[in-house]
């Protein structure tokens, strides 16, 4: 095994909280230009973890400036003028009602417009359905009104039913999808965890007792692939999310194969093969378990760390041929290969993990910068990089379904923990505060929520 190889593998209840507000870090961020958004103040009725759920996911979406009220009963939310503009009512998606009309009293629309909204979230409760009304100021009227039936709190699948109703609002106001139903996995002491977008409900997902890295997410959500290190080997696995159980990807196992990565329609796999002759990329088909591929043949460098572009019509990887490694990208099949990502021969360091952003307009990865790893991210159309970090170490990037939020490891708190960055804003913020974490994978938009029982 090389040394480069060799270290590229040792590299590889009640929800009441505050929001955490995270710091900026001046990539391109000017105030005001986002829409505001206040959370109506409500007492009571049992909402206030779907509340907070909700706004937090919201204010970490990035998309909003937003507005906290102040306390005590200064802020008349009605005033008793008529209704708001808009009536009918129409079905939308995920079981829930759109209503333009307004169901009791009118919003104080021009105290909320006086304090810079744009939109304001009021969430009750009728019966034992959640009712989500997102009233739009400039308009004075009822923009969307989302009733859905949550599960109970302390079901396994509340907090993502919760997630998807703060999705439902942000597309509502904006138009644009939400990342909130998504979780993000990662390994920590050779386990795999999983951990929603916003920090919390960590769990053990991975059902092994043997080391296990380089999870990636299947396009459904549903399933994960990951590397199972025992005797010398690499196996790598199949698993389902809601039921644990595990299938062994067939050929391999005979060598050490890492880093799977999934096809966008999820028929393919694939992943990094190390043998006494170099280490080469290679496919196979997950669906039918069969017709291994060699892509790559290494005539003295390696090749590794595969990413499918969101077509699926090519893949980036990384290659040791111009001597370090750098960002190579190639057809699906193997052909056109070629450098991806420019680097100055003899100063730039090495540059490894990519990652191809679902937007397919960029791809992330880490580079050594004066013997510290930063994260950069590719243009894929005019292929020039930018440095998105700085301050300590930084590796491992991986994309949010909005291709404009990424997560990635840094020490820069001190020990290695989990961040998520906004590369709009600057907003950087940490999504785990434990030490140890590593190769985080980022899933797609969760339409369901299935439990996961290891």
């Amino acid at each position: 095994m090389t040394p480069v190889l060799l270290a590229v593998l040792l590299t590889v209840a009640q929800d009441t909280s505050t929001i955490d507000r995270g710091v900026r870090i001046g990539i391109i961020y000017r105030p005001g230009v986002r829409p505001g958004l206040v959370m109506l103040p409500r007492t009571g009725m049992g909402l206030d973890s779907v509340r907070t759920i909700v706004a937090r996911d919201l204010d970490y979406s990035d998309r909003f400036e937003v507005i906290t009220l102040p306390g005590g009963d200064s802020i008349r939310l009605a005033t008793p003028s008529a209704a708001p503009r808009g009536t009918g009512t129409r079905r939308s998606g995920s079981g829930t009602t759109a209503t333009g009309g307004a169901q009791s009293g009118t919003l104080n629309y021009p105290l909320y417009q006086a304090l810079g909204a744009d939109f304001a979230l009021d969430i009750t409760a009728a019966g034992d359905t959640t009712v989500a009304t997102l009233h739009d100021i400039a308009a004075a009227g009822i923009r969307r009104t989302a009733r859905v039936k949550l599960p109970p709190l302390g079901n396994p699948d509340f907090r993502q039913a919760v997630h998807r109703l703060a999705d439902q609002a942000l597309q509502a106001a904006l138009g644009t999808p939400g990342f909130a139903a998504t979780r993000v996995l990662f390994v920590k002491d050779g386990k795999v965890y999983q951990i929603d977008q916003d920090g919390v409900d960590q769990k053990l997902v991975s059902s092994t007792d043997r080391q296990a890295m380089s999870p990636a997410w299947g396009a459904d959500g549903r399933h994960f692939a990951y590397m199972e290190f025992q005797a010398g080997k690499g196996w790598l696995y199949l698993q389902e999310m809601a039921t644990g159980k595990r299938t062994a990807v067939s050929t391999t196992g005979s060598a050490l194969d890492f880093t799977p990565a999934f096809s966008p329609d999820g028929q393919t796999l694939a992943f990094s093969r190390a043998t006494e002759e170099g280490t080469d990329l290679y496919t196979i088909n997950v669906k039918t378990n069969c017709c291994l591929r060699r892509l790559t043949v290494g005539r003295f460098s390696d090749n590794l760390s595969p990413t499918f572009s969101p077509d699926g019509q090519r893949m980036a990887f990384v290659s040791t041929r111009p001597g370090l490694p750098q960002i190579y990208v190639m057809a699906a099949d193997g052909t056109d290969q070629q450098l991806f990502a420019p680097f100055d021969y003899g100063v730039t360091g090495s540059s490894n993990a990519p990652e191809w952003s679902p937007d397919g307009q960029s791809v992330a990865f880490h580079r050594d910068v004066a013997g510290t790893l930063q994260v950069f991210v590719l243009d894929v159309r005019t292929r020039t990089v930018r440095q998105l970090t700085s301050v300590g170490r930084n590796e491992d990037p991986t994309w949010a379904p909005d291709s404009r939020h990424l997560a990635f490891v840094s020490d820069r708190s001190g020990y290695r923990q989990l961040w998520i960055i906004d590369l709009d804003t600057g907003r950087i913020r940490p999504l785990l505060q434990q030490s140890g974490a590593r190769l985080p994978a980022w899933s797609p938009r969760l339409s369901e929520a299935p439990s996961t029982n290891p």
